[in-house]
């Protein structure tokens, strides 16, 4: 069996298990399956298959009294050619807070939309 390298190689129950760790940014595996609806078997293999392939992290830990783990999306799944329009990075990413009077996320958006 052959582990997946893309999203595109992901079975319909772990693209699913997927999107739902990186809305929450981590969760705990025994929610993970219940907000899933499939049961604690399945959905611990999910997670598994998904740590396998890279996409997740999981970090073992107690939840409501019980050993469980938790489940957060792994630094290698970020994607940071999604913030650049071009040459520009975009204008919310940084320490700095943006000013809502200017028009960098304007400048921004346009350079995205004229992209060849």
């Amino acid at each position: 069996m052959s582990t997946a390298t893309s999203e595109e190689d992901l079975t319909e129950d772990e693209y699913h298990g997927l999107e739902l760790v990186r809305e929450t940014g981590g969760i705990h595996q025994s929610d993970f399956w219940k907000q899933l609806d499939v049961s604690s078997r399945k959905g611990s293999r999910i997670v598994e298959s998904l740590e396998r392939m890279g996409f997740v992290k999981r970090q073992e830990t107690v939840y409501e009294g019980h050993n469980t783990y938790f489940i957060t999306p792994a630094a290698k799944d970020l994607e940071f050619s999604l913030l650049m329009a071009g040459d520009m990075l975009s204008p919310f990413i940084g320490e700095e807070e943006i000013d809502p009077e200017s028009d960098a996320f304007s400048q921004w958006i346009m350079n995205l939309a004229y992209e060849e």
